[in-house]
């Protein structure tokens, strides 16, 4: 019967891989059964006396006929033709019949070949599926029993007994081995789908550890890095040796840190803080055990404290953004008719107490006016029209104009430009930072010449203006309440919130604000891009 190409290929995607492996490992068994046999044969070749048995030329045939067709079998294996069961079954029956007739040919029962069919059959059961093998073994069971009664006919007495007994272990044998390839398939069922389990939970966990904003790192008991995140990676900085990852390269105060960690020194949260050295960054570890045992591992999780602080700070000020403005719009109105008021009290009062106190009235109210113009001004902060600013012409007239209307000497303010520097920042915007800043300056400083420094020169990514006094310089503690919202130094005048909107400006224009140490100098430093 001719079974079409397609559909043999249909059939053999129901068995996997590893059911032709292992019959072909079950072919090889047979051709080293049929070279051992043929060999046998061969050097028994010559002798005249062979007890009876059949002449040494039919057995010789026997097994090369054995051995060619497993040759052949590998073929059929290789191309998968035909379908697995049919060559299963078409193999072991060769099988069968080859020592069947071996055993009857040299004596029947009595030689004791029938002991070779129970590997065979043992071997079929393995790799089969179903209740196949129980079937060989009928057809072996069988073989032998015919074989016993052709030897009986010929006048040969036997005992039925021996055929039956090891028909029985034939049956034995195969229901074992049905068992074991029950048991075997289902063992592999088991652990495929575990793998596969497993493999797409370690690649879920692979993807959520690479999305989380925080860095990840997986590290063993001996220090040695199982796995990290690319976030882990831009907080610590690269480490020193690439050809090992342990925890110690990447920064020894994390090392130090999972140490206290794991011998249960560490007394609270703020022990776990460290300043990386290559990153120069502020992170909070934490520490989360793979087992009940610390020293078996840990999984520590990496906070950079600068972004908490600053999310943080974004939701607290979008939120005091909202209310402010809302209560500059309502205030502003009233505020104007307070003025207004004190304005004609003070001039229609001759008391000397009335005056003083309309006019400290009116100073408070033009105090809010300007916070309520800052608080409206900060709204717009967004709206930037960046353009090319020539520093080296700029800053000139800059100083003349803040100069004449501040009613500076015209030699309180320095200059340093390092050549022909192009800016890219808003114009107006610009004008209004170097204003607050350098108007700031000027209130604190010894206002003497040359008490204000303007400089200009490249930096590491762009060009550097810093405005720095020969002030006294802000204290310590200050120093990070600075640029909050409302934060002010002086009661009397300041609204604390010059600063805040300085950095916000720069913010919108793609720059930084930040205060610096300068040899003793007050310094606020401008970090801005380069026109392209």
């Amino acid at each position: 019967m001719y079974i079409p190409y397609s559909y043999t290929r249909q059939a053999n995607r129901h068995y996997p891989d590893s059911f032709w492996r292992s019959l072909l490992f079950f072919n090889l068994f047979r051709l080293s059964i049929g070279s051992i046999m043929l060999l046998a044969i061969l050097s028994l070749t010559g002798r005249e006396d062979w007890n009876g048995v059949q002449p040494p030329d039919v057995l010789y045939w026997m097994s090369i006929g054995y051995w060619l067709f497993g040759v052949a079998s590998f073929a059929s294996i290789k191309w998968r033709r035909p379908m697995f069961n049919v060559q299963l079954s078409l193999q072991v029956g060769i099988d069968i019949a080859f020592i069947v007739t071996l055993m009857h040919l040299n004596g029947g029962i009595r030689s004791g070949l029938g002991v070779l069919l129970m590997p065979y059959l043992a071997a079929a059961g393995l790799i089969s599926r179903g209740k196949m093998t129980l079937f060989h073994a009928a057809i072996a069971s069988l073989g032998v029993m015919l074989s016993n009664v052709l030897r009986y006919l010929q006048n040969d007495a036997t005992d039925f007994s021996q055929p039956a007994m090891l028909s029985i272990g034939y049956f034995a044998t195969a229901w074992l081995a049905h068992r074991l390839a029950q048991y075997a398939t289902e063992s592999e069922r088991v652990a495929v789908q575990r793998s596969i389990d497993l493999a797409n939970m370690a690649q879920i966990n692979q993807l959520i550890i690479h999305d989380m904003t925080d860095g990840v790192l997986v590290v063993d008991g001996d220090g040695n890095i199982r796995q990290k995140n690319a976030m882990a990676e831009k907080l610590l900085g690269p480490p020193r040796i690439r050809e090992r990852l342990k925890l110690a390269d990447y920064a020894e105060e994390l090392q130090a840190a999972a140490n206290n960690w794991r011998d249960e020194l560490t007394l609270s949260a703020s022990d776990n803080v460290f300043r990386s050295q290559q990153t120069g960054k502020l992170l909070r570890a934490r520490f989360v055990p793979v087992d009940s045992d610390r020293k078996a591992g840990a999984v520590i999780f990496l906070d950079d404290i600068a972004r908490q602080q600053s999310e943080a700070q974004q939701l607290k000020l979008a939120a005091l953004g909202r209310l402010t403005a809302n209560i500059a719009h309502e205030i502003r109105n009233p505020l104007s008719s307070i003025s207004h008021a004190a304005e004609l009290l003070e001039e229609d009062s001759n008391n000397a107490l009335t005056r003083k106190l309309t006019r400290i009235v009116r100073d408070n109210t033009k105090r809010l006016d300007a916070m309520v113009k800052d608080i409206l001004q900060l709204n717009r902060r967004d709206r930037t029209q960046p353009e090319s600013i020539n520093l080296q012409e700029y800053l000139p007239l800059f100083r003349d104009e803040l100069s004449t209307n501040e009613n500076l000497p015209d030699d309180s303010i320095r200059l340093e430009i390092s050549g022909p520097l192009y800016l890219s920042f808003d114009r107006t915007h610009l004008h209004q930072v170097l204003w607050n800043l350098c108007r700031n300056a000027w209130r604190y400083c010894r206002q003497q010449p040359g008490s204000i420094t303007i400089r200009a020169h490249p930096g590491r990514n762009g060009i550097r203006l810093e405005i720095s006094d020969d002030g006294p310089g802000v204290k310590p503690e200050h120093r990070d309440q600075l640029f909050e919202p409302f934060f002010t130094t002086d009661d009397s005048n300041g609204s604390g919130l010059g600063l805040y909107i300085a950095r916000e400006i720069c913010a919108a224009n793609r720059a930084t604000l930040d205060y610096v140490d300068n040899n003793g100098l007050t310094t606020f430093r401008i970090s801005g891009k380069e026109w392209e």
